[in-house]
Order: C-alpha cells, then sequence, then structure tokens
C-alpha cells in the first residue's frame, strides 16, 4: 500500500498510549509529544506527516494546513474540532475525526460530583479542615433532590446528564437552539430566558465555534436566580469570567465550577492565570471533564482506528468534514479515493475516463456533503499512471490516492 509505507504520526498534547500503540502495531512511524505546539511550531513539525494527532489546545488553522505536504488525515482525541479550520482541510482533502461519545460519561460524572459538592459546600468546608477548623453546621448546605438543573446544549452530553439527574431526583430543563426530543420528564425551555430564571444550578454544554464567543455574559448571569450555581464543562471562550466573578463576589450567585479557559497553559506545570482564581465557592479544574483513564483510553482506541481506516481502507464514517462512505470489504485488486467538488457528471467523467483506459471497475461508492463529493473505486486488474494523472487533472478533482 503506497500511502502505508513509511507512515509518519505526529500525536501532540499527551494523547493515550492506547493511540500510540494502535498506530505503532500498524507499523506507522509515530512521534507522541506532551504538550500542545502553537501555529508556528506546527508548521515547523507539519512537513512530511500523514496523520495528526490532537486534543483540544492545539490550533489546526490554515496556515498550518497550506504547510501540510502530506497530511491525509487529523484526529481529534477530544469531542470538539473548533481548534481546526474545518473549512480549509476540507479544501485540501483532509479527513477529520473526532471522538463524539467515548468522554461522555467523564464529563457527565464530574457535572455531577461538582452539583453536589457545591450544594453541600463541601469545597469549603474541606478547606476549613485543613485550616484547622471544625465547622460542623447545616447552614446552606441542601440535597440536590428536588432541585431544578437547567442544562443549556442538549447533546450528547446534556442528554446524558439530564437522565443521570432525574435519577437522582432532580427535576430538569434544558434549552437548545436545535430541536431535541426531551428524555424522560426533562422539560424544554421555549427561550434561555426562561431556563435562566427557573433554574437551581446552570450548567453549559455548547460548541466552540467562534458565533458561541462570549454567549455567556452579564445579563444572562443576572437573569440567573438569587443564589443559583453556575457549571461550565464545555468551551472556555462562550462564558464572560469577568462577569462571573462579579457575580460570586456580589453574592448573586453562590457557587460555580469551572474546567475550561478562554485561554489556558500549554502544558502541565504551566503557570494557570484566571479572573476566577481566589474565590472560595469556586471549584476551579484544568479542563480534565474527560480525563479519565477510561474515557482517554477509550478516545485513544477510538480515533487511531478512524485514522487507520481513512489512511488504508478510504472510510470516513464519522467524519466531521467530509462525506461519509462506510466500506465493506475490497472488492478489487487496488482502491482509489477521490475527493471531489460536488457538481453534477463527476461520477460519468470518472467512468469514461476508467473505460477509455480499459479498467475493470469491480464496485463503486459515492457520497456528497454539501459542496463536496467523495468516491471510492475499487479496480480488478491494473492501470496506468495516465490513468491517474487524468482523474487528478479534473477541475472537480480535490484530492487522488490510491490505497492500495
Amino acid at each position: 500500500m503506497s500511502d502505508q509505507a513509511k507512515v509518519r504520526v505526529l500525536l501532540l498534547e499527551s494523547i493515550h498510549p492506547d493511540a500510540v500503540s494502535r498506530l505503532e502495531a500498524e507499523g506507522y512511524e509515530v512521534e507522541s509529544v506532551r504538550n500542545a505546539l502553537d501555529e508556528s511550531e506546527l508548521i515547523a513539525r507539519i512537513a512530511g506527516v500523514q496523520l495528526l494527532g490532537i486534543r483540544s489546545k492545539t490550533k489546526v488553522t490554515a496556515k498550518v494546513l497550506d504547510a501540510a505536504d502530506s497530511l491525509v488525515a487529523i484526529g481529534a482525541f477530544c469531542i470538539g474540532t473548533d481548534q481546526i479550520d474545518l473549512t480549509a482541510a476540507s479544501a485540501n482533502g483532509v479527513a477529520v475525526f473526532n471522538a463524539p461519545f467515548s468522554n461522555t460519561r467523564s464529563v457527565v460524572e464530574l457535572a455531577i460530583a461538582e452539583i453536589i459538592s457545591m450544594t453541600r459546600r463541601l469545597t469549603e468546608k474541606n478547606s476549613l479542615m485543613h485550616a484547622g477548623v471544625w465547622d460542623k453546621s447545616a447552614d446552606g448546605a441542601h440535597e440536590i433532590r428536588g432541585r431544578r438543573l437547567g442544562i443549556i446544549g442538549y447533546g450528547n452530553i446534556g442528554t446524558q446528564l439530564s437522565v443521570l439527574a432525574e435519577n437522582l431526583g432532580m427535576y430538569v430543563s434544558f434549552y437548545d437552539t436545535a430541536d431535541k426530543l426531551a428524555l424522560s420528564n426533562a422539560h424544554r425551555c421555549a427561550t434561555i430566558e426562561e431556563l435562566l430564571e427557573t433554574s437551581d444550578v446552570v450548567t453549559l454544554h455548547v460548541d466552540g465555534r467562534p458565533g458561541n464567543a462570549g454567549f455567556f455574559g452579564a445579563e444572562q448571569f443576572k437573569r440567573m436566580r438569587e443564589g443559583a450555581l453556575f457549571l461550565n464543562l464545555s468551551r472556555g471562550i462562550v462564558v464572560d469570567h469577568v462577569a462571573l466573578r462579579e457575580a460570586l463576589e456580589s453574592g448573586h450567585l453562590a457557587g460555580a465550577a469551572v474546567d475550561v479557559f478562554p485561554t489556558e497553559p500549554k502544558g502541565r506545570g504551566d503557570e494557570f492565570v484566571s479572573e476566577l482564581r481566589g474565590l472560595p465557592n469556586v471549584i476551579l479544574t484544568p479542563h480534565i471533564g474527560g480525563s479519565t483513564e477510561e474515557a482517554q483510553s477509550d478516545i485513544g482506541d477510538f480515533v487511531a482506528n478512524k485514522l487507520r481506516a481513512f489512511l488504508q481502507e478510504g472510510n470516513t464514517t464519522l467524519s466531521v468534514n467530509l462525506p461519509g462512505v462506510a466500506l465493506t470489504e475490497q472488492s478489487g485488486q487496488s482502491r482509489i479515493g477521490h475527493v471531489h467538488i460536488n457538481t453534477p457528471g463527476v461520477l460519468a467523467k470518472v467512468n469514461s475516463i476508467l473505460a477509455e483506459h480499459h479498467v475493470n471497475v469491480e464496485g463503486q461508492l459515492l457520497s456528497t456533503r454539501g459542496e463536496y463529493g467523495y468516491l471510492i473505486t475499487d479496480i480488478g486488474g491494473g492501470f496506468s499512471n495516465e490513468v491517474l494523472e487524468r482523474l487528478r487533472a479534473m477541475e472537480q478533482t480535490v484530492r487522488l490516492r490510491v490505497l492500495s
């Protein structure tokens, strides 16, 4: 397989060893880096790399993709992909994969733990005990049973949190811009204002698209109930932390738990700077919502398998940017993957070129997604370089790969 020979893989941000082992088992040359790289650092190291693995801190910009002379696919070993320029990736025929389900449970469990900790004032009691103060009091401590949880963003995490919270005796409301089915007894709010004004605890589970920057600020905090709790385990850019600090210091909010920040250190041990440091009623965690051994192992295995399957077989199932093609066992001696601009007549033109050169087609799968199409052709017998040159020369061609 031409793409498999001496495949170079660059994994950043301490991706789980299971991913390294899985890719090395394929004979790939894997370099694993502990920290994130900034744009200039990544540009300096991306040449010759065919598979790139990142988490949430590394930004894969259009400039990085322009410098990537061999890149075939990017694996986001996390849920979000807003750190990747998906438009530029598609334009270069680079497939992007993520792990939309693997760390869902870990994030949900952290949210539940933080809700209970703040409702029972465990962090304050813990600090006092370490300071030698015995404060056995029920003042301000509550059960979560019977309290209302407001979930903003009812996706994979939001829905699972909804179910677990109800099982613990909470009432659940949710708000989402998309039309989502309410699970169990969850109440769908018509507006975000309705949710804020009626919830005892508000938790954010939205993505980091540019339009969500500054989404939650002073106006939203003012709408929240007096003494409510606030959680953000989604993306740091969606919350105004200055406004959050003011809401906490004024006593309007009783507490907050924040796992994500607008600017985060590159690696372990680096200084963490935030307006929220030093507040006694705030739980701060270093972006560990999905950082459990179970979740990271699952993510490592899941995304590594997606990268391998695309590189070797052309499979784009669950790709976040290219049309999805779920492939069966290869039916010919060779397989050609063709990413192209989605215009009428592409399939006919490809088959015309193959027919002119007496190439026998054993099987084909075509899928389209917006601006792009993706065609897999299995070929029985050989074919000349002229066939590949003709296919690459098509005006609609974005990228052509010979998979075997």
